[in-house]
């Protein structure tokens, strides 16, 4: 009979910061802008990020080669148009269903998620983050005490 091996959770653990960012701004236009003010280099990743088959959420990425940091830019929200079909007057009809990739923050437009050894450069990110035209808000978000932490890691 074969030994059965597990890994426990405290020996995969990334290290990655994560900031929430609050706007209106469609998902290019915070990767614009986030380059822009940031000078960073954000592109739209080939291949969605997919939960399941219905549900997916697009990302933008970025390698720093030059500070070894690896960033990605995603949306916390993923609507999916369903054909709802009644009886009646008016026979069927479209209906959106609103997933999250974060469901203890539905508020949250975007998430940053910053790999990086250096949790100190969080502060001015958040400074240049804030100074951007048309983000209400930034702020971190503690990564230990999130209850779907493992969304995260792809």
């Amino acid at each position: 009979m074969g030994a059965i091996h597990k890994i426990s959770e405290d020996f995969f653990e990334d290290s990655f910061s994560l900031i929430a960012l609050h706007s209106s701004l469609e998902d290019y236009a915070i990767g614009y802008n986030l380059n822009l003010f940031l000078k960073s280099n954000f592109r739209r990743a080939k291949i969605d990020l997919d939960v399941n088959k219905r549900i997916s959420f697009p990302f933008f990425e970025w390698e720093d080669v030059d500070n070894h940091n690896y960033w990605t830019l995603i949306s916390n929200h993923s609507k999916i148009e369903e054909q709802e079909e009644q009886g009646g007057l008016f026979g069927s009809e479209l209906s959106y269903t609103t997933h999250y990739l974060i469901p203890e923050y539905k508020d949250v437009d975007y998430f940053l998620k910053i790999e990086q050894e250096d949790k100190e450069i969080v502060a001015s990110i958040l400074k240049q983050i804030v100074s951007i035209p048309k983000i209400v808000t930034a702020y971190s978000i503690d990564v230990d005490n999130l209850k779907s932490k493992n969304n995260l890691i792809f």
